[in-house]
């Protein structure tokens, strides 16, 4: 005997399939936005090394004691409960919504999807990728400013006390000479703020 299936449960089939099936990897978009978040990150790191389900509470119990550098024996009532809210009522419901664990929020029990794996291998490069790149990037900006603010009074003095030549240069044109060094200065500086942003 063959079971026909209607038209509204196989349009609710198709939508669960597909569904699973965009579930299936996350856009760059969605990995910065879910690692953006520090607790976010440290529950995927506890999920990280463990198969099955999991307790939400033994969760929440070690992410509380690592914000607190501590132990989850050490921790306090108060520590301990503040984690648990949050995890509860926001993080653990976001990463299940995304597809990246499933949460039993009435059992409170957590299971990690091949999703969590994925984002597990993206928690230590976003932080060291944005320190290479701000070590690379970032110019000594303070240093440039000092070096032309020196270079600007010793040139001014010069030209107000008359020293090595420099009486003869009018004053009106010592003065366009240090502006321009210092719009020049300013303009590669937010040329290079501009570009650096771009890249990133």
């Amino acid at each position: 005997m063959t079971t026909q299936v209607n038209g509204t449960e196989s349009a609710l089939i198709d939508q669960h399939t597909n569904a699973a099936e965009q579930n299936t990897e996350l856009g760059k978009d969605e990995i910065y936005h879910l690692l953006q978040n520090e607790r976010r990150r440290k529950v995927l790191e506890y999920l990280r090394d463990r198969e099955g389900p999991v307790q939400m509470r033994d969760i929440a119990e070690q992410v509380a004691a690592w914000e607190h550098d501590t132990t989850v024996q050490a921790l306090m009532s108060d520590q301990r409960q503040r984690v648990y809210i949050a995890l509860y009522q926001a993080h653990l419901p976001k990463l299940d919504e995304e597809g990246v664990i499933d949460y039993n929020q009435s059992r409170g029990i957590v299971e990690k999807t091949p999703l969590a794996n994925e984002l597990a291998a993206h928690l230590e490069l976003p932080d060291d990728d944005d320190d290479e790149t701000d070590v690379e990037s970032e110019r000594p900006w303070g240093a440039y400013y000092l070096s032309v603010s020196g270079l600007s009074t010793l040139f001014i003095g010069a030209s107000g006390l008359g020293l090595f030549g420099f009486g003869s240069i009018p004053h009106l044109l010592v003065a366009l000479a240090v502006m321009s060094v210092y719009t020049a200065l300013t303009f590669w500086q937010v040329l290079d703020n501009f570009e650096t942003g771009d890249e990133e």
